[in-house]
C-alpha cells in the first residue's frame, strides 16, 4: 500500500505579518490615547497625517516597481511605521513634518532598499533622525502636558489651524504653548549646575519622570506586554534595554545623586517605553537570535544613557537603535545556536 507524501511544511503556522502589526497597533492604543490626553489633538493629527503620507507613498512606490499594491498595504506596515513616526513627534509640529517624515521612511528608508524584510534600518526611526537632524526648530514644538502648561486647551479647531496655516487663537502666543520636556530640562538644567533635588522641584517634573510622561510610559508598559503575552514580540529585547538602562543609570546615580537623574527617571520618560515594546523590536532590523536579542537590546539601553546624558540630544533613543541596526549582522553572525553534533571548534572553521 501505498500513502502519499507532501512536499514540506508539514506544519502551517497562525502568524502572519499583518497579525503581527495588527497587534502591534491594538498594543500601541493605550499610549496614544495617553498621549492625546495630556499632550492635545496635535498627537492624533500627526498620526493621521503620518499614517495616510506612509499609505500613499507605499502604494505609488510598489506601483512603480510592479509590485501588488493592494496584498502589500494589507500587511499594515506602513500604517504601522506611520504611527510610530507620529508618536516621536512633538503635537505641535506643522502638518509638513510627519508628511516628510513618512516620505523619507517609505521611500528612503524601505522601499529603495526591497520593501518590507529588505531594510536594514528601522523607516520610521531613520525619518524621526532626518527630521530631527533637518528641522531642529519644528522639532522642539513640545506643549507643555495637561495640569501644567495652557497647551490642553487647544481644541481639534484651534490645533488643525495652526498645524495647517500657522494660527494660533488671537492672544495665545507659541511661546506660552510650548516648553521643553523633562529630559531637555534636566540636561540644560543639570549643565547649568543645578542640582537634582533643585530641578525636579519644578511643576514639569511628577512624580517620577515629569507630569504626564510616567503615564503615557505606563501605559506604552501595559501595551509591550500585551504584545508578549500574544507572543508578537519577544522578551528579551525590552528586557535587554530597559535592565541595561537601569543599571547604567543606577551606577551613575549612585555615584552622584546630584548630578545624575534616577534609573526610574530614565525609564519612565521621553521614548523609552515607546522605544523598548515598540521600536527595537522591529523584527527587520532587530537581531534574530535569543543572546544576540539581549546584547541588542542592551547596546540600545546603554548608547540612550550616553546620548541623553553626554550627547547633543535629551533623548536617544532614535540614535541609539539606528546604531545598533548597523550592529545587528555581526551580533547574529557570533550568537547564531549551535546545531546539534556540530563542535564549537568545527564552526569556527578550524581542523
Amino acid at each position: 500500500m501505498q500513502f502519499p507524501t507532501f512536499s514540506s511544511p508539514h506544519q502551517t503556522g497562525t502568524s502572519s505579518v499583518a497579525r503581527i502589526m495588527r497587534d502591534v497597533l491594538l498594543a500601541l492604543i493605550p499610549g496614544m490615547l495617553c498621549a492625546w490626553w495630556f499632550f492635545g489633538w496635535g498627537v492624533l493629527v500627526n498620526v493621521l497625517l503620518a499614517v495616510l503620507t506612509c499609505t500613499a507613498a507605499e502604494a505609488l512606490m510598489l506601483a512603480l516597481r510592479g509590485r501588488p499594491v493592494g496584498a502589500t498595504l494589507a500587511d499594515n506596515s506602513a500604517v504601522l511605521t506611520g504611527v510610530l513616526l507620529a508618536l516621536a513627534l512633538p503635537p505641535l509640529a506643522p502638518w509638513w513634518i510627519p508628511v516628510v517624515g513618512g516620505l523619507f521612511a517609505i521611500v528612503i528608508a524601505k522601499q529603495l532598499y526591497g520593501g518590507l524584510g529588505y531594510n536594514p534600518f528601522n523607516p520610521a526611526m531613520i525619518g524621526y533622525v532626518a527630521l530631527l537632524i533637518s528641522f531642529p526648530r519644528e522639532m522642539t514644538l513640545w506643549s507643555a502636558p495637561a495640569g501644567v502648561g495652557t497647551a490642553g486647551g487647544l481644541g481639534l479647531p484651534e490645533t488643525l489651524a495652526w498645524s495647517f496655516s500657522g494660527v494660533l487663537p488671537e492672544g495665545t502666543s507659541l511661546d506660552a504653548l510650548t516648553m521643553a520636556t523633562p529630559l531637555d530640562s534636566m540636561k540644560t538644567s543639570l549643565g547649568l549646575g543645578l542640582t537634582l533635588r533643585e530641578i525636579t522641584a519644578g511643576p514639569l517634573f511628577g512624580g517620577y519622570a515629569g507630569a504626564g510622561w510616567e503615564w503615557i510610559n505606563f501605559a506604552y508598559l501595559l501595551g509591550g506586554l500585551y504584545l508578549v503575552y500574544r507572543r508578537a514580540i519577544a522578551w528579551q529585547i525590552p528586557v535587554g534595554m530597559l535592565g541595561a538602562l537601569f543599571v547604567i543609570a543606577l551606577l551613575f546615580y549612585g555615584s552622584d545623586t546630584d548630578a545624575f537623574a534616577s534609573p526610574l527617571f530614565h525609564l519612565l520618560s521621553g521614548a523609552a517605553m515607546l522605544g523598548a515594546f515598540f521600536i527595537a523590536t522591529d523584527p527587520i532590523t532587530a537581531s534574530t537570535t535569543p543572546r544576540g536579542r539581549l546584547i541588542y537590546g542592551a547596546g540600545i539601553g546603554v548608547l540612550t544613557y550616553v546620548i541623553r546624558t553626554w550627547g547633543g540630544y535629551p533623548d536617544g533613543i532614535a540614535f541609539a537603535v539606528v546604531l545598533m541596526n548597523m550592529a545587528t549582522p555581526t551580533i547574529d553572525y557570533y550568537t547564531k545556536p549551535r546545531v546539534f553534533g556540530e563542535t564549537r571548534k568545527r564552526r569556527g572553521g578550524g581542523p
